[in-house]
C-alpha cells in the first residue's frame, strides 16, 4: 500500500528549544523519501521519527543557513555508513554550493553511495521530471538566496471497475483501453474518470512574494514557515520571514487543502496562538500547527478529481 505522508523532525527557527529541534522533515511518497531543511539534530530525530537512511532519495535544502543545513554533514555520511543502495539526489541553491561541499566533506567518511547534486541555478525551474512527478524550484525573498520546492504529479484517471464491467471489459483489454483509448467502440472517457495529480509545496525562510504564491497554488498539503506572530510583523518583514496570518491568507488565496505551519521562533512559548492568527486570516481548511516527530498524511482524494481543489 503507497504512503503519502510528512514526518516532521524539528520545527525551531534560528535557535532550538527543550521541545523543538532545528528543522528537519521527511516526505514519505510511494516508496521515495525527500528529506528537506536538515538542521543540527537530525540524525537523532529520524531515529525517534522511524525513519532510516534507506528511506531517503532526495535532500533538498532551501538555502544555507545554520538551522536549515548544518545536518547535511551527519546525515549524508549516515547515508555512506549505511550503503544505502540506491542513489541519492541533492538539490539546493547552486549560489551556495561552496557550503554545500564544505558540508559533504566536512569530515573523513568513507563514500559508499552515488550522490548527485542537481542544484536551483534559476527561479521556475524544473529539477525532476515524471515520473511519479515533477520538482520544481522557486526564489524566495530572504537575506541570502533562498528556494521553495513544489511536487506535482500528472494528472491521470481512475478505471471505473461497474463501467467496464457493464462493457465487458476485462484483463488484458482494460491495459489496451488505456492505451489505445477506445476498444470494441468503448472509449476511456466512458469507463473511467478524471485523476487530479496531488501536490505538495515546502515554503521555508521568505517574505511574502510571487513565489510564495506559485509554490502553493491548489496544493494539498503546504508546509510553511510562519516564524512569527502577526503583531510582530515588523520583525518578519526586517528578517526575511513570514506570520502565521501572511501564512494562512496565501494559503488561502491559493485553495490549499491542508496547512502546515512550523519554523516558530524561540521568543513563543505557547503556539496555539499562530493556529489563532491563521483563522483570523480567513483561512478554513484543514489547519496544523506542527509539532516536532508528528506524522502528517497527504488529503486522501476527492471522488472524481480533475478541478483545481479535487485531490
Amino acid at each position: 500500500m503507497s504512503v503519502r505522508e510528512l514526518v516532521v523532525l524539528g520545527t525551531a527557527s534560528q535557535v532550538p528549544t527543550r521541545q523543538r529541534n532545528h528543522n528537519g522533515y521527511v516526505l514519505l511518497w510511494d516508496g521515495e523519501g525527500i528529506l528537506f531543511d536538515p538542521g543540527e539534530g537530525t540524525q537523532r530525530q529520524m531515529l525517534r521519527a522511524g525513519v532510516a537512511a534507506h528511506d531517503l532519495h532526495r535532500i533538498c535544502v532551501t538555502h544555507f543557513h545554520g538551522d536549515h543545513a548544518l545536518g547535511l554533514a551527519g546525515v549524508i555520511q549516515r547515508i555512506n555508513l549505511d550503503r544505502v543502495p540506491h542513489e541519492v539526489t541533492a538539490h539546493y541553491p547552486a549560489s551556495g554550493k561552496r557550503f554545500f561541499d564544505r558540508l559533504r566533506y566536512a569530515t573523513a567518511y568513507r563514500e559508499t553511495v552515488p550522490l548527485t547534486e542537481v542544484p536551483a541555478h534559476g527561479d521556475g525551474v524544473v529539477l525532476a521530471e515524471p515520473p511519479p512527478y515533477r520538482l520544481e524550484a522557486r526564489r524566495l525573498s530572504h537575506p541570502v538566496e533562498s528556494f521553495g520546492y513544489r511536487l506535482v504529479e500528472p494528472d491521470g484517471r481512475r478505471m471505473l471497475p461497474d463501467r467496464l464491467a457493464a462493457h465487458g471489459i476485462a484483463g488484458p483489454d482494460v491495459g489496451r483501453l488505456q492505451r489505445a483509448g477506445a476498444l470494441r467502440g468503448v472509449t476511456l472517457d466512458e469507463v473511467s474518470e478524471a485523476r487530479r495529480g496531488q501536490r505538495f509545496a515546502f515554503v521555508m525562510d521568505t517574505r511574502l512574494c510571487d513565489a510564495v504564491y506559485a509554490l502553493a497554488e491548489d496544493c494539498d498539503l503546504l508546509v510553511i514557515e510562519s516564524t512569527f506572530l502577526d503583531e510582530d510583523a515588523a520583525l518578519a518583514e526586517e528578517y526575511g520571514h513570514l506570520t502565521a496570518g501572511q501564512a494562512a491568507r496565501a494559503a488561502r488565496d491559493c485553495g490549499v487543502r491542508h496547512l502546515v505551519l512550523t519554523h516558530f521562533s524561540q521568543r513563543y512559548t505557547d503556539t496555539t496562538a499562530f493556529s489563532r492568527d491563521a483563522r483570523g486570516a480567513g483561512f478554513e481548511g484543514e489547519l496544523t500547527v506542527a509539532s516536532d516527530l508528528m506524522r502528517i498524511p497527504l488529503p486522501k482524494r476527492r471522488p472524481g478529481g480533475g478541478g483545481p481543489s479535487g485531490g
